[in-house]
């Protein structure tokens, strides 16, 4: 995620950011209308086309956040791209349909089957007769075993990152024959498919040495339409080849090249050729939208004659009216780097044109994490004010209808529209309702426009902080009051300290008030009641006046990172603030470093409230419990969180998903993952928001290739369109595409 955030299951849930892609496999037969799951916002597009369409080679350069620190997915180091790898090159028994849903992989396992309940849960896979690791031998039992006994915890000399399932799991032994292994548990373990995917060979997960080291930068035995050629670290880049041993449907592609691009670099990369997908921000889909539109008449850019004598008559006037030679010399600089910075940004424009913006939304959601550790937000009356304050409605529309996309705002943590799990449970929190969100703040002690005590400053801090209110009022007056100015701020926005017209901007320019965070100031004016008696109530309306406690006013401290990417979560930011304002409790907005921001502030607890996005995953029994369990004292003292950054959790929670692990039953199992839902909405310590969306840079005459949405990609149908199957005007970009780089 950026931050506004996948790949297999072994990193979904280790790092809250995270995203993925995916693409087409068949479909379940679709839900009926009274089911609760109902339909995908949005499916996949990438621009599917026939393999017969699709030319034999070339090379894909994709582009991807990292090269990865290790190529073993278990391990807690992995990262998205470990991911994206894994799908490639190695065997998963099972992978994502288009509605987010686990269906069997035919290329390796003819079937798995439940055959015995009592007195154990036996799982017997047949695996397909022609699967063979890229050495040669067949993909067995002694593969299975060595994967379970790496992973089921037992043996803490392997650096295993999860164990969830694997710990269930009481031998691993071959079947009747070869192709046949069977799996005995020792608990029952409803999400028993979602092991094995991926599967490493033996030769990996065989010793801890090998498992710890041996997968970090190479995988000399796959089993995937690809293999990994090499880890480039010099160049910031992993080439997969062709695996001449696959006995699926022949890669089109002759190799894939993920490539490291940070998101603020990929439209240079795109407009320069040397990339030809990239997960791109919506100012960057908008540019490349808009250069895919017709343009009407031809009108170049000034040639470097007609530049040069506009620069020199703008010389002769400067100094004809007093401006010394070096003031005109100056303009004429910025002038001409004006003009460079124009020419670059038409030369990318017409590159651009030969690519198109293919959308979806992620697997994946933003939500509002609530900090219940320690402050106000620890009183879950105060939480559930928040949450009845916010329109989550006007949140989504904010966010996806810009990009034309289905703005419905997420109802579940634990699942996505379309996905069997899913029902809206935002019910068992109630509908947004700013005056039982004020009666709610009332009941916890909370006085709209109740008396603020001021905090006693030492002689030093004042002198000080008069010293800083001079800064501040020199940057105000040096920025003219624009809002496209304000050099020297230190990225810290509070809200209720403007004139109403800034919110969401996140970007600081709003003067100080004095500290009470109750001050309503205008540019240039004086703040409300500022000639009143200290702790006299600012006057306001009731409905919307501050709230205040033992003389403090209730002010959380909203965290959002910096850098790309970061604008939707501001504008998001901005808006929630708003909503909160108008129940009298104020915001302070805190820009922190991106790399730091959940290392140093979720992780920690260090925020009252935060944005960050989670996956959804077709294993919410096993994959969303570490999020939403209570937290626990550990032997130390210290309180183990888990992966529950919000710090709120239930027994009856816990419960729950404890009951649905050990549930074979698929519609018991649904039912108790939304029972728990509705209790994870009622504790009021993460609210869903939107469904991210998912915006994808493509060639144009790239096929099988996009915004996969549920899907899990098909890496062997990607691939160049032939030039008999681009259209009578071909493709602007196909004589760049698919090339050696």
């Amino acid at each position: 995620m950026s931050h506004d955030g996948i790949g297999p299951r072994a990193v979904l849930r280790s790092v809250a950011f995270l995203t993925a892609g995916m693409l087409t496999v068949p479909a379940l037969a679709g839900c009926g209308s009274d089911d609760p799951a109902g339909e995908p916002l949005a499916g996949a597009d990438v621009a599917g086309a026939d393999r017969s369409d699709i030319a034999d080679g070339g090379t894909l350069r994709w582009a991807v956040d990292t090269v990865p620190d290790t190529l073993n997915t278990f391990q807690a180091d992995a990262d998205t791209t470990t991911a994206r790898i894994a799908e490639a090159v190695l065997p998963s028994m099972y992978r994502s349909d288009g509605r987010g849903r686990a269906v069997r992989n035919a290329d390796y396992l003819a079937s798995a089957d439940v055959v015995d309940t009592e007195p154990k849960q036996v799982v017997v896979y047949r695996l397909a007769q022609q699967a063979v690791w890229s050495d040669g031998r067949e993909i067995g039992a002694a593969d299975f075993a060595a994967q379970w006994r790496a992973l089921s915890g037992k043996d803490t000399a392997y650096w295993t990152a999860r164990n969830a399932g694997y710990d269930r799991i009481e031998k691993v032994e071959r079947g009747k024959n070869d192709l046949e292994v069977k799996v005995t548990f020792s608990r029952p373990y409803a999400d028993w498919k979602s092991l094995f995917s991926p599967l490493y060979p033996k030769e990996v997960m065989g010793t801890p040495d090998s498992f710890n080291d041996g997968a970090r930068k190479k995988l000399k035995v796959t089993a995937g339409p690809f293999t990994v050629d090499k880890v480039d670290t010099k160049e910031d880049e992993v080439v997969l080849a062709r695996n001449p041993r696959w006995w699926g449907r022949t890669a089109k592609l002759q190799k894939i090249v993920l490539r490291a691009v940070p998101h603020d670099k990929r439209v240079s990369a795109l407009s320069d050729g040397t990339l030809d997908l990239a997960e791109i921000d919506p100012e960057a889909a908008r540019r490349i939208t808009v250069a895919a539109l017709p343009q009407e008449g031809n009108t170049p850019l000034m040639g470097p004659e007609a530049d040069r004598s506009a620069a020199d008559a703008l010389h002769s006037w400067a100094v004809a009216n007093g401006s010394d030679e070096g003031a005109a010399d100056e303009e004429i600089s910025a002038r001409e780097k004006l003009r460079k910075k124009a020419e670059k940004y038409a030369r990318q424009q017409k590159a651009l044109g030969g690519f198109e913006v293919r959308k979806s939304l992620e697997p994946a959601y933003t939500q509002l994490a609530l900090n219940g550790a320690e402050g106000p937000l620890s009183d879950e009356r105060v939480r559930r004010a928040v949450a009845r304050a916010l329109d989550r409605e006007d949140i989504a529309g904010a966010v996806l209808k810009p990009l034309g996309l289905p703005a419905e705002p997420v109802g579940s943590h634990l699942a996505l529209s379309g996905q069997a799990a899913y029902a809206d449970g935002s019910g068992a929190l109630g509908r947004p309702d700013a005056k039982e969100a004020r009666a709610l703040l009332s009941d916890a002690g909370w006085v709209p426009g109740g008396p603020v005590k001021e905090e006693k400053k030492d002689e030093d801090e004042e002198a000080a902080g008069s010293e800083a209110d001079k800064e501040g009022k020199e940057d105000t007056k040096g920025s003219g009051g624009s809002e496209d100015s304000g050099d020297g701020d230190d990225g810290t926005y509070i809200v209720g300290e403007d004139d109403g017209k800034n919110h969401g901007t996140g970007d600081g320019k709003a003067p100080h008030d004095s500290g009470t965070g109750t001050g309503q100031l205008k540019q240039g004016g004086a703040p409300a009641g500022a000639y009143a008696p200290k702790g006299t109530a600012v006057p306001a309306r009731a409905d919307t006046a501050p709230v205040a406690k033992d003389g403090k006013a209730l002010v959380l401290r909203f965290v959002l990172p910096s850098g790309p990417g970061s604008k939707t979560l501001e504008t998001v930011a901005g808006r929630i603030a708003t909503m909160l304002e108008r129940i009298g409790i104020r915001t302070d907005i805190s820009k922190v470093d991106n790399d730091s921001y959940f290392k140093d502030h979720i992780a920690s607890g260090d925020f009252d409230l935060a944005l960050y996005s989670w996956p959804a995953t077709a294993f919410p029994a096993t994959d969303a419990r570490p999020v939403y369990s209570k937290p626990v004292a550990a032997a130390d003292g210290s309180l183990n969180v888990e992966q529950n950054w919000t710090r709120v959790g239930t027994d009856q929670v816990d419960q729950l998903f404890d009951q649905a692990i050990a549930t074979l039953d698929d519609s018991e199992r649904r039912d108790l993952i939304r029972k728990a839902d509705s209790r994870i909405w009622a504790a009021a310590g993460s609210i869903p928001l939107y469904q991210r969306p998912q915006l994808v840079a493509a060639r144009e005459n790239l096929a099988n290739a996009g915004a996969f949405g549920f899907a899990t990609p098909v890496y062997e149908d990607m691939g160049f369109l032939k030039k008999s199957a681009q259209g009578p005007q071909g493709s602007p970009g196909a004589k760049n595409s698919g090339s050696e780089s």
